[in-house]
């Protein structure tokens, strides 16, 4: 039995990392300021704080030794250099939850392993977490502090379905435009390949990494081996509801131009690229490990889930009008540019 430290624990990706551990008999503890806790198993212990207050998480973790402490809400090399003050010399294995978008963009070679050269000129995101990545692993190489890192893709849950295009309301306003037969936005021409994990592979992945001694100074990706085209992904989100989709296809580049949203980073950094990953690293490092959840089978669960929680049945009329506003727009370039290269004669 490990006793391992979540800071965060109950996100998208964490949520199912924590039940996993928890599952699995170790002793977890969360630092977080409560969030969710009603869903957590009985055996884990919430220490309520906030990791910027660091005066305040070392009174919290005062002689404790953790065998590993998993970061997930670390994005700025300031988050990344306190830790290190937090916690060397009291974990075994610190596991920071990097991102696959870090990886070159454009992309030299759609296959991308763990040597993929890091680079991501559209997404400050990105660079940030590259910033991140380079700091801890030299810490690794100068003083020995025990980083494993851990690029997700894009991973998902019963909260939300897995969109290209969205609000800071999350997915159920493109659900509720589906339901209602309005048209929704695709990125591009929607035959782009992309890779979707469900949160729960992701977990399995994550947790056979710790307490792992070869895990020690390595970067890993851990993703499915299946791969969606956007129209694919949109259809069985159409198809889990029982309605027809009704696309609209945007190039990546006017949605950017036009967005109200950081659209340049999300997808010309990341979503607008076809991505297959190449996970033999991840299953050298945890035997027998492999992503169950075929896209289709999650999907449906989480759009099930979605309906039958009207608290997860969020409007987001911000996001609802800009859609509107762009495919009106784009629709009336198309017929302007139509007309003027095929005149009436």
């Amino acid at each position: 039995m490990m006793k391992v430290l979540l800071i965060g624990g109950t996100g998208t990706i964490s949520m199912a990392i924590t039940r996993r551990l928890a599952q699995q008999g170790h002793e977890v503890f969360l630092l977080n300021r409560g969030s969710r806790r009603e869903e957590l198993p009985d055996n884990v212990t919430t220490l309520c704080g906030d990791i910027h207050d660091e005066d305040a998480v070392r009174r919290l973790t005062e002689g404790m030794l953790f065998d590993a402490v998993g970061e997930f809400i670390g994005f700025v090399p300031a988050q990344a250099e306190r830790d290190v003050r937090l916690f060397s010399g009291k974990t075994r294995q610190y596991l920071y939850i990097s991102s696959a978008s870090v990886y070159q963009k454009p992309l030299s070679d759609p296959v991308i392993t763990e040597s993929t050269p890091l680079c991501n000129p559209y997404w400050q995101y990105s660079r940030d977490k590259i910033a991140c990545e380079e700091y801890l692993i030299r810490q690794y190489r100068d003083s020995g502090f025990p980083v494993t890192i851990v690029r997700p893709s894009h991973t998902y849950d019963e909260r939300s379905v897995p969109l290209g295009v969205h609000g800071n309301g999350g997915s159920w306003q493109v659900i509720k435009r589906m339901k209602e037969g309005r048209p929704v936005i695709i990125h591009g021409d929607g035959t782009s390949l992309w890779t979707l994990t469900h949160n729960s592979d992701f977990a399995a992945g994550y947790c056979g990494l710790i307490g792992n001694i070869h895990a020690i100074g390595q970067a890993y990706h851990i993703t499915s081996d299946e791969h969606l085209t956007w129209d694919q992904i949109y259809q069985i989100i159409a198809d889990s509801l029982g309605v027809r989709l009704n696309a609209v296809h945007i190039p990546s580049e006017f949605l950017a131009a036009v967005s109200d949203y950081d659209l340049t980073g999300s997808l010309i950094g990341d979503k607008a690229n076809s991505v297959l990953f190449d996970n033999r690293k991840i299953k050298r490092a945890v035997p027998g490990f492999c992503a169950c959840v075929r896209a289709d089978q999650g999907i449906r669960e989480t759009v099930q889930h979605i309906l039958t929680h009207p608290e997860l049945q969020r409007d987001d009329p911000e996001f609802d009008s800009w859609c509107d506003r762009v495919i009106t727009a784009y629709e009336a370039v198309r017929t302007q540019l139509s007309e003027n290269l095929h005149p009436a004669l």
